[in-house]
């Protein structure tokens, strides 16, 4: 196989990699029953006038599987923190005990879960996008080249191999999601 096309092959390979790299860390924010710090990972405090992510100004921890509690570095930051995940509009209460701030998780409701099932399903389809315009631009590199044509058809038939390898990885992935998000 000529250098050339080996290259824009593995580049398509490593572009498909990070799409579904970034569904998975889309997913993680996705809640699915039980607390997990990455639930409020997106919620950016107002710290000394500057938007700054909630993991840089306390601790986030998970003490049980209902509880998300924050431990602000600065006590100052409690109110700041409380108006911040009420902003990000996560469906949380913030509450506070004068030391750190405590997030009871609700228990899903059959509704929400089919929301945030359709959510996952949106971010599954925003990487095969991903997926589906790497192979465009493969396919474009490859036309550029200067090998013979059976060399590009061949090259072609690798990069819709690749393309549908990633594309049903995305199809578990999201599978996997929506079972852990429809299990009561």
């Amino acid at each position: 196989m000529d250098e050339e096309i080996k290259f824009i092959i593995d580049s398509a390979e490593e572009s498909m990699q990070k799409a579904i790299t970034h569904l998975e860390k889309e997913l993680t924010k996705i809640r699915a029953g039980k607390a997990s710090p990455n639930m409020v990972s997106g919620v950016m405090v107002e710290y000394y006038g500057a938007k700054t992510p909630l993991n840089q100004v306390g601790n986030v921890n998970t003490p049980d599987a209902r509880t998300i509690s924050i431990q602000p570095f600065e006590k100052s930051l409690i109110q700041e923190i409380e108006k911040a995940i009420q902003v990000a509009n996560l469906g949380f209460n913030p509450m506070n005990n004068g030391e750190s701030v405590i997030i009871n998780v609700p228990p899903l409701t059959e509704e929400r879960r089919k929301e945030l099932a359709k959510q996952a399903k949106a971010q599954a389809e925003d990487a095969k996008v991903g997926v589906r315009n790497d192979r465009k631009s493969a396919n474009n590199d490859i036309k550029k080249t200067d090998v013979s044509d059976d060399e590009k058809k061949n090259a072609e038939v690798d990069i819709q191999n690749l393309t549908d390898k990633f594309i049903d990885k995305i199809d578990s992935i999201l599978a996997t999601k929506e079972k852990e998000i429809m299990t009561v």
